[in-house]
């Protein structure tokens, strides 16, 4: 990147630090910080265009659907509203509101494919951090933030069809690790993610195996 894509990234940055820096759901600055070192990391590897892999890491929640009574348009829209305040190209930052309309999991049924590179690296990304330690971390800190039962055995994980049914879905925080988290490993874009992906995936079914030792009262 030139030195004056990088001080656009830096300022973008900032201000999305701004913007999540207060919450307490699991889509905070941290992490879109780690999913902006991940797509790093994984977009040099795949020799991508690096300023389009940094902006796109950066603004893919800074409007969540999720918090916009599922309006999908919203996020693409705050994050050209950002990016038109840096100056930047109209062509980029098509191609950046472009991965952020189409990055999110919809469903077990819902196919998400990537139209570019750089999409493909920033939904890995994403998704390499909604899996392992930290994917753990997040669905109990989601599940609390929407007052979800931690686990419920007569509510049965559910394989979402469409969007709709994803999104209203408001089942316990341990089906989405069968309605999602679990389902990521063989979504992956990238061989650098794919391996990444494998080692997370174990993890989960660990502590998933454990859980229900827990829950069952085993030794």
């Amino acid at each position: 990147m030139t030195q004056a894509e990088q001080d656009i990234v830096q300022t973008i940055a900032a201000e999305v630090r701004r913007r999540l820096g207060g919450d307490g759901s699991g889509h905070d600055w941290w992490h879109v910080f780690r999913v902006w070192n991940t797509a790093r990391t994984i977009g040099a590897q795949e020799h991508a265009d690096m300023f389009v892999v940094e902006l796109a890491a950066l603004l893919h929640d800074v409007a969540d659907w999720k918090y916009h009574n599922g309006d999908e348009s919203v996020g693409p829209r705050v994050a050209r509203e950002i990016m038109q305040a840096q100056s930047v190209d109209a062509g980029c930052m098509d191609h950046v509101c472009d991965i952020i309309a189409t990055i999110s999991f919809k469903g077990a049924g819902v196919q998400t494919p990537m139209k570019t590179l750089e999409g493909k690296v920033v939904q890995d990304a994403d998704r390499l951090d909604a899996m392992g330690a930290m994917g753990i971390a997040r669905a109990f800190a989601y599940g609390g933030h929407k007052n979800r039962a931690l686990y419920d055995p007569d509510n049965k994980p559910t394989e979402h069809m469409n969007k709709e049914q994803y999104f209203s879905d408001n089942g316990s925080t341990i089906n989405h690790f069968y309605e999602k988290l679990l389902l990521l490993k063989d979504r992956m874009n990238t061989d650098a993610a794919r391996a990444l992906a494998a080692e997370r995936h174990i993890f989960m079914q660990q502590y998933l195996e454990r859980f229900f030792k827990e829950w069952n009262g085993e030794m």
